[in-house]
């Protein structure tokens, strides 16, 4: 072997040896914290608490950011269909990483579009990351790789569409629920397939709003249709497109405002006492104490909606003489 391959070789393999040592630094926390396994086993959002009152009603909620968790079967296939065709349409095929776009950035330098799939875009939103300089998205990058295929091995694709999106942030929402009640007063369940167009097409930022830029939001649910029809599973067919690209952007928009509903005052004075029995219980996915705004805590009342008036009342009296109770489902405990 002649001396300039044989550098050629040492170059090779140093590098190599550097990138497998840069993966490994990653993973075991040297570039900042990384879920463990158990975490990614138990990969609930943050959650909102939410307060029932007796006869059942939603009377508020406390949150960090406003998520509600639902189900894979109480989710639109039309929902699930332009996610895929839209933002990872070899979703199905790659185990976490999609080395076709990946070699597509690199080569064109991203003109194309960003090679994340959508198992990668829930790593970075698991890791609270997007924002910083070159070299800080390129470590990034590395740990929503590991963290991409930790989640590939250990979840179902249907697991990992629903965990997408219960995280997924729309405007000022977050979760598939959230959005599609604000939006269309609907259940995800129930969304028509130019509804979720919609809202496919808002995962793209704020630009997409179909309230603050209805053109803007127009034309890009008509994109995220026509994907159905160009992406190698075809969701529909061109004919379908067409008509459903000819209709007006129609929506249901009703801002939800937690802040105001049923008996404010009380839910204010409530939250103090749940904060006390947060710090006294520990959750039993984390072996943390509970946190009040990121739990998902079922909070139950005695407070019967149609009495809430009482409630104010009955807290400028600090509860000396209120027998209500309330109670965490995650216990079933009265407190």
């Amino acid at each position: 072997m002649t001396r300039p391959v044989k550098i050629l070789w040492i170059i090779f393999l140093s590098g190599l040896l550097f990138v497998v040592l840069l993966f490994v630094a990653a993973d075991v926390g040297v570039f900042g914290k990384m879920p463990s396994l158990t975490e990614l086993e138990n990969p609930d959002a943050d959650l909102a608490s939410e307060i029932y009152s007796n006869d059942g009603l939603l009377m508020g909620k406390y949150f960090a950011e406003n998520r509600t968790e639902i189900k894979y079967d109480q989710i639109s296939p039309n929902i699930i269909h332009a996610l895929v065709a839209t933002e990872d349409e070899r979703f199905y095929d790659h185990s976490g990483i999609d080395a076709k776009a990946v070699a597509r950035v690199f080569l064109k330098l991203g003109r194309d579009g960003g090679g994340s799939p959508i198992t990668q875009q829930l790593a970075k939103m698991m890791l609270k990351q997007g924002h910083g300089g070159f070299l800080k998205r390129s470590v990034d990058k590395i740990k929503e790789w590991i963290i991409a295929v930790k989640l590939e091995r250990n979840f179902t694709k249907e697991e990992i569409l629903t965990l997408y999106l219960n995280r997924a942030p729309w405007g000022y929402n977050y979760g598939i629920r959230n959005a599609s009640r604000t939006y269309f007063q609907k259940e995800p369940a129930d969304l028509s397939v130019e509804e979720a167009a919609v809202l496919v097409g808002m995962l793209k930022g704020f630009v997409y709003d179909p309230i603050r830029h209805p053109k803007a939001s127009l034309n890009r649910r008509n994109t995220v249709i026509q994907r159905m029809v160009d992406c190698k599973e075809q969701y529909l067919t061109q004919d379908e497109a067409d008509k459903l690209k000819a209709m007006p952007l129609v929506t249901n928009f009703k801002k939800s405002d937690d802040d105001v509903g049923i008996a404010p005052y009380f839910r204010q004075v409530l939250a103090d006492r749940l904060k006390d029995w947060c710090k006294d219980h520990r959750n039993p996915k984390t072996g943390e104490s509970y946190d009040l705004y990121r739990d998902g805590l079922k909070i139950y009342t005695t407070i019967d909606s149609k009495n809430a008036g009482l409630c104010r009342a009955i807290c400028d009296r600090t509860y000396a003489h209120h027998p209500t109770k309330i109670k965490c489902a995650f216990k079933n405990q009265w407190f």
